[in-house]
């Protein structure tokens, strides 16, 4: 009896867990399925922990808004993080090229550590497919025309974007909350750069009705 109550243990965690694990680390580079782009507001992350890192992207008049996270690559189920590459590592010249859309360079190195390391790429090219698919997005502008701290829904951040971006769709797009606040709208991409619905755990949207939106400085 007790060898079958095992049997019947282990199939049913087979049957719930994942096919791979939802993080792990030291995969293969290039082993994914798709991309997340991640787009951070700046003033939201520069109030939360920013400014007490002293970070430049958070000075006076830094004029951040939208700003890229990084560019993820994810499998269906979970993603790869700090992969295995005989890549090179980025030189200081080319992360300090990303802090126009990263903030700053520091950034940039650690999605590379990460994230740009499990891409398969070069870190030039992942570079270039990052701002690439940065630039491909519209952000949109009345978010930035803000005088002074607001509450909005998250469902209205999400609905600016699919407006600005038509080629976008609620299935392939979320917008995440930290501590009552705005975060990150996620974006989930093709292998070729191509809006696709996202995988298994990047659909829950924050449901937030008053959501913390800092204007930019």
């Amino acid at each position: 009896m007790r060898l079958i109550a095992v049997l019947l243990l282990l199939a049913l965690l087979s049957s719930v867990l994942p096919s791979r694990a939802v993080l792990a680390e030291g995969e293969k580079a290039g082993a994914f399925d798709y991309y997340v782009l991640s787009l951070s507001w700046s003033p939201n992350w520069c109030a939360l922990a920013g400014d007490a890192r002293g970070a430049p992207q958070c000075a006076r008049a830094a004029g951040f808004g939208w700003v890229l996270h990084g560019l993820w690559p994810q499998y269906d189920r979970g993603w790869p993080s700090y992969c295995r590459t005989s890549a090179r590592d980025p030189s200081r010249r080319q992360t300090a090229a990303m802090a126009d859309i990263m903030g700053d360079s520091g950034s940039a190195w650690h999605q590379w550590k990460k994230h740009g390391r499990c891409s398969g790429l070069s870190a030039s090219a992942y570079f270039e497919a990052a701002r690439r698919a940065f630039e491909a997005i519209r952000r949109p502008a009345a978010l930035r025309n803000l005088h002074g701290r607001v509450r909005i829904a998250a469902s209205v951040v999400e609905q600016a974007f699919l407006r600005e971006n038509p080629g976008l769709s609620a299935q392939g797009l979320s917008v995440t909350c930290k501590s009552g606040a705005i975060q990150e709208v996620r974006i989930c991409l093709t292998r070729g750069l191509e809006p696709r619905a996202c995988g298994e755990g990047l659909r829950d949207d924050c449901s937030l009705t008053d959501a913390i939106l800092e204007p930019v400085r």
